[in-house]
């Protein structure tokens, strides 16, 4: 393994570990807490996307006209994850992105998507994302949680986004939760098919191939330059730490439902 890859996972496995075991994920047991959770963390997928976007952005060209831009293979890594994340196969065999997947969970699992739709209408049309937040009315956590995410995509670093997009995102999900999803499937089928699918989706592409081509790619962007190692741990750092911020919040809504 990369010495400094070695470090860097070293230095982020107590975060790694609080996402990984947070207990929103045991707070989830039925479908009106799964609700709850996905209204939330929609708000990362989508942002996600930006970030992936912002890495081919930078890495590759992407405007006309076209010339050769950076190293072929960090151009070659980000462009097939791209592909896979923009437009995978859904559960019906259709060509969509995995927002738009998960979307298409929600509605199924009877989840009010209003404060997305809203939001990314709202900025689409202003390009105002503050403003985008206030319409939509998105909860403070998941507001957090983007705002830091376009920290990172706005400092146009490529070896910084790279870090981010491998060790502080969408890799991160637990085998518990998806047990715990399986249950939920059992009990309401008709409900939960689409999401059981797109994290089943999820876990074999993002958390085995596109894991693989991330970490080359972060390996790439840094190579042996020890001040750029030094910039994607502090990032990664403070991205677990707004994963955990997302996670809180959610936990709170579920605690507060459960309570009335």
């Amino acid at each position: 393994m990369n010495p400094y890859i070695g470090q860097l996972q070293k230095t982020i496995e107590p975060l790694s570990k609080q996402v990984v075991n947070h207990p929103t994920y045991t707070a989830i047991h039925n479908v009106e807490s799964l609700q709850k959770f996905m209204q939330y963390h929609v708000f990362a997928v989508w942002d996600f996307m930006s970030l992936l976007k912002a890495l081919q952005n930078n890495l590759t060209c992407t405007r006309t006209p076209w010339f050769p831009e950076g190293n072929a293979n960090t151009r070659f890594l980000i462009n097939e994850i791209v592909v896979g994340e923009e437009s995978d196969v859904d559960f019906y065999g259709n060509r969509k992105s995995h927002f738009e997947m998960y979307l298409d969970a929600m509605q199924q699992c009877g989840t009010d998507i209003s404060a997305i739709e809203m939001f990314t209408a709202t900025l689409r049309q202003t390009g105002n994302m503050e403003k985008a937040f206030e319409v939509a009315r998105v909860p403070e956590a998941a507001c957090q949680f983007v705002r830091y995410t376009f920290e990172v995509i706005n400092s146009n670093e490529p070896h910084v986004q790279a870090a981010v997009f491998t060790f502080g995102r969408e890799d991160l999900i637990p085998q518990m939760f998806l047990s715990i999803i399986n249950k939920i499937f059992r009990d309401n089928p008709e409900q939960i098919s689409l999401f059981k699918y797109y994290l089943e989706r999820h876990i074999e592409v993002d958390g085995d191939h596109h894991s693989r081509l991330a970490l080359e790619m972060t390996a790439q962007l840094c190579g042996d330059d020890a001040l750029r190692w030094q910039q994607a741990t502090k990032a990664v750092q403070k991205a677990l730490q707004m994963r955990i911020a997302l996670w809180d919040g959610v936990l709170a809504e579920i605690e507060q439902t459960m309570e009335v």
